[in-house]
């Protein structure tokens, strides 16, 4: 019954973080992605699909009744990413994850509960996950049953949170980077230039004022954000071009915007330094890197990125993979569930067309079949004659109903 979900993804589990940024859908504006991702919904016949791209992982949640295949993959990954060489496409193939039916759906739960995150226990992935399906479902491209998946996912990542212990001590990627910049004892009018207002900085902004960091400035391709973002530490927004001709220094450095190549490039930095000489702290949380390594490694800096913070998530590992189990059992009780309600689902949308079937029958029986013999009844005797047969229309309309309910 669940055969027609699944679910392809790349995660850190078994790709490098720098490569994985490879396999990310690189027209991330808007109007751009929704063109791409509706013509690989048409061309690989998916009847509806959610994409979801983080820092450590890219899933494609789709439904259809076409087999999984090395063949599908490759034209997914031609068409994500053109630019994709064919030893690429191999090495993708090779570490994406596949799933079907029942465990596309464990799959999903296990995401949505961040058990299977980066850090485990991280609550941001659950945010991820509504706004990816926001925005599908704002694009057209999903439906009933990827709506109905993402309700229980979302209710089954609830209850892992309400009723374990895993989101305790919670350290997210951003948290990670955060922590490491205060061991560096920076002091709170520290400058600080955040490069992009999206969700991930915004998240480091948070972090920034709840220790409070106050000296920030924000550059982003819409100034807007870059206004908005800035304006809840008495900061300046600028556009990103603007980076080129900013003078006044900086000492720790934030980057994270959604471009797949290196935007902070040796000539930018330097300028950037304005003649300083002083240690620098670059932080740098893009998927893939947007810090060139000329930058890290031909000037004196304090350098954190995703990847190097993958040994300091492990640290939490432990305390959380104790509540794992916990978890494990009432992803189970939830999948059982959702695979009721599921049927259910399926058997309403085959039966919802009974009603008006037997609503039509009844009005050709009344205008048609009949109609002579009622014209020459009284008003009485017609009105009971119609009550009759409402109520007939009634008892018929719930008969498979409720046989369906026992079904199931």
């Amino acid at each position: 019954m669940l055969k027609k979900y699944k679910i392809l993804t790349l995660t850190h589990h078994n790709i490098n973080l720098k490569k994985l940024g490879r396999y990310v859908i690189p027209e991330t504006e808007g109007d751009l992605l929704k063109q791409k991702l509706h013509e690989m919904k048409q061309a690989l016949h998916m009847d509806e699909l959610m994409y979801l791209a983080t820092c450590n992982r890219v899933m494609y949640f789709f439904t259809n009744d076409q087999l999984l295949d090395d063949a599908l993959i490759t034209r997914l990954f031609k068409m994500a990413n053109p630019a994709l060489s064919a030893e690429e496409v191999e090495i993708g193939i090779e570490a994406a994850n596949l799933y079907e039916g029942e465990s596309a759906m464990q799959h999903l739960f296990e995401v949505a509960s961040s058990i299977d995150s980066l850090v485990i226990g991280e609550r941001e992935i659950l945010r991820q996950f509504r706004t990816a399906y926001d925005q599908s479902k704002e694009w057209g491209l999903t439906g009933d049953d990827i709506r109905l998946a993402l309700r229980y996912a979302i209710e089954t990542a609830k209850s892992v949170y309400d009723k374990t212990r895993i989101g305790e001590r919670p350290v997210s990627v951003v948290s990670l980077a955060i922590q490491e910049m205060r061991k560096l004892n920076l002091a709170t009018r520290s400058r600080i230039l955040l490069v992009g207002a999206g969700q991930t900085n915004t998240l480091a902004a948070k972090f920034l004022v709840k220790y409070g960091f106050d000296n920030v400035h924000v550059f982003n391709r819409s100034q807007d954000k870059a206004k908005a973002l800035a304006n809840r530490f008495g900061g300046t927004g600028f556009a990103l071009d603007a980076l080129h001709s900013y003078k006044g220094g900086f000492d720790v450095l934030i980057v994270c915007t959604g471009s797949t190549k290196a935007i902070i490039d040796s000539t930018i930095y330097q300028s950037l330094l304005n003649g300083e000489t002083d240690k620098k702290v670059i932080i740098d949380l893009s998927m893939p890197n947007n810090v060139a390594t000329p930058v890290t490694q031909d000037f004196d800096n304090h350098y954190i990125e995703v990847e190097g913070l993958r040994k300091l998530a492990n640290e939490n590992h432990n305390f959380r993979k104790q509540e794992v189990l916990k978890a494990q059992v009432l992803l189970a009780e939830q999948i059982s569930t959702f695979r009721v309600v599921y049927q259910q689902r399926q058997l309403e949308k085959v039966l919802q067309h009974v009603p008006a079937e037997i609503k039509a029958i009844k009005s050709h029986a009344i205008n048609v079949v009949f109609k002579k013999d009622l014209d020459g009844m009284d008003d009485d005797t017609r009105d009971l004659f119609e009550r009759m047969i409402t109520y007939m229309e009634k008892r018929c309309i719930s008969v498979p109903m409720k046989a369906a309910k026992e079904i199931v």
